[in-house]
């Protein structure tokens, strides 16, 4: 079984946020098991149990339990890693935690979420819940503490006193700090529970978030911005197709039926309009894969395993075959060549 990583981008914000607090920098690095260079690469992935091991190293330095907690407080998704701002490009909340599902897994591997969704909404006779699934929760709760605390958090600095999470459940149980709970995520919590989820308003998942087009994009590169513009101005049918492609391109629902009804007709209608143009949907949409890929790779915000999600592929090996055929060389060898 392959083992479980985390990104170093993630595990440099805990190390970052643990320093800021005043831990040494020499002694977290040293307990942790993880290396100066490890994070600054930042296509490399960290090992969990070294991931587990920086936090609890934090905890000891700073004699701070609760540190789990005040990471996830503190330090919002989107100010170490893209899968924040792919949330935030979202139309909708359903939507955000549809891609925060999908991309989950460049932030953090668990365990025991196979392919189905690591987050899921469900209902039952209290109302609409939220629950984390993943397996063996309470040999890690500060990955619990962590996650719920920047969900609430983020939450209430995005709409302010308008709260739409009403209760917390977690499975393990009261520790000494239980105080920060209430403190921090300020809606009820009940411990030793047979879950961990958030009790939320049906109305939470249907908020409009209003995002720019091109967020995502234009937060990437100010070029991938205007590629965006320069194709919703565009004459052609291609054009077209690829102004309307790029913004969901990361969202891995892609489609000439979707295409053909954002652009306002049917599928065989564009299928000829292509066609007359010499080009095929597949042809296209590998061809703005390749270009896409090439670009985030020049750039260095986005690492190869958050590229490959990015144009539109579920898994970094699928990506490194593609760009193999495209370029003959891998994803890495090419951002090496600049």
């Amino acid at each position: 079984m392959t083992e479980a990583t985390v990104s170093a981008g993630y595990a440099g914000a805990l190390l970052d946020f643990a320093i800021s607090k005043g831990a040494d920098r020499e002694a977290l690095l040293a307990q942790s098991g993880i290396s100066a260079g490890d994070l600054m690469d930042q296509d490399n992935r960290i090992a969990f149990t070294r991931f587990v091991a920086l936090m609890r190293a934090g905890k000891v330095l700073l004699d701070d339990p609760a540190l789990g907690l005040h990471f996830g407080e503190a330090v919002d998704l989107h100010d170490f890693s893209i899968v924040g701002l792919i949330a935030r490009s979202a139309e909708t909340m359903a939507e955000a935690f549809a891609q925060v599902n999908r991309f989950g897994k460049l932030v953090v591997e668990v365990e025991g979420v196979g392919d189905g969704d690591r987050l899921q909404i469900t209902p039952d006779e209290d109302g609409l819940w939220l629950t984390d699934t993943r397996h063996n929760p309470n040999d890690f709760p500060e990955l619990t503490e962590s996650t719920f605390a920047r969900m609430i958090c983020t939450h209430a600095r995005d709409f302010g006193d308008v709260s739409f999470i009403k209760a917390v459940h977690v499975s393990h149980d009261a520790p000494a700090y239980a105080a920060e709970y209430e403190r921090i995520l300020n809606v009820p919590v009940t411990f030793s529970s047979d879950r961990n989820a958030l009790l939320i308003d049906p109305v939470f998942l249907s908020i409009k978030l209003s995002p720019s087009r091109g967020y995502v994009f234009g937060s990437l590169s100010k070029h991938a911005e205007a590629l965006l513009k320069d194709l919703e101005r565009s004459k052609t049918v291609r054009g077209q197709v690829e102004g309307a492609l790029i913004p969901i391109l990361h969202t891995g629902d892609i489609s000439m039926e979707l295409i053909a009804e954002k652009l306002g007709q049917s599928r065989q209608t564009l299928y000829r309009k292509l066609k007359a143009e010499g080009v095929s949907f597949e042809k296209l949409l590998d061809e703005l894969r390749h270009q896409m890929a090439l670009h985030y790779l020049k750039g260095e915000r986005a690492s190869v395993y958050e590229v490959a999600y990015l144009v539109g592929f579920s898994h970094p090996n699928a990506f490194s075959r593609a760009f193999k055929r495209w370029t003959g060389l891998s994803p890495r060898a090419a951002r090496q060549r600049g």
